[in-house]
């Protein structure tokens, strides 16, 4: 079974969608599209009546409900539908909330709980970096959060604020897949793309295909390898 992403172009990629009820890491500089990404893979779940949870970790709904207040792909309404929750984990009433599904385990345990007693189908977690904030030991902590996850039968997208491709972390190694977002300078201007690294179960074309931002959001140009843009 695939998922569609919601984000134009980038099912061809993957062969139909994401592989669902996975662990996949978005990885990518400030800027390159990742949230962006993130809440079309979300507005895409709610549309065809799927259960979404978005979790942020330095942003309130109304925040991120400004930022995407540029494209038109849905994304307020979406994420104040009765199919979506969102948690802001940077507040003390979000974390209070996850108690309720455990006092042992500490965070991991309880996000995965939440997911599997609600029969959530969609996860985002943005972003990883700041999951730091909450542990003692944050290499060993994410392995831990990435392998729970995995545990559970929804399909998840962990953000990373990783600024090099070639420099893997642990949850890179132990997700299903990881896509790679470019954004960089050059003598054309500002180059954007994207980038398949790894895909379980998918013959994936690794080269870095040209993406756009328009009013749809974020959009991948199949057809388009960056040696040929510009």
């Amino acid at each position: 079974m695939r998922v569609a992403t919601g984000c134009r172009g980038m099912d061809r990629l993957l062969q139909g969608g994401l592989p669902a009820r996975r662990l996949y890491v978005i990885s990518g500089p400030p800027g390159s599209g990742k949230t962006t990404f993130a809440a079309q893979f979300i507005t895409e779940g709610v549309r065809n009546d799927e259960t979404a949870l978005y979790i942020k970790m330095h942003e309130t709904r109304a925040e991120l409900v400004q930022d995407m207040a540029s494209f038109d792909f849905g994304f307020e309404q979406a994420i104040t539908s009765n199919n979506a929750r969102f948690l802001n984990l940077t507040s003390e009433k979000a974390r209070m909330s996850l108690t309720k599904y455990g006092t042992e385990g500490g965070l991991t345990n309880r996000v995965a709980a939440m997911i599997e007693e609600m029969d959530i189908d969609r996860v985002v977690i943005d972003s990883t970096m700041l999951l730091t904030h909450f542990v003692d030991d944050p290499e060993n902590a994410l392995t831990e959060f990435a392998t729970r996850l995995k545990q559970t039968d929804a399909t998840l997208l962990l953000v990373s604020e990783m600024t090099d491709p070639s420099a893997y972390a642990a949850e890179h190694y132990l997700a299903h897949g990881v896509i790679f977002f470019h954004n960089f300078m050059d003598a054309g201007g500002m180059t954007r793309a994207v980038q398949i690294i790894k895909m379980r179960g998918t013959a994936i074309d690794c080269d870095m295909h040209a993406a756009s931002f328009s009013s749809g959001g974020l959009a991948v140009h199949p057809d388009q390898k960056l040696d040929e843009v510009g």
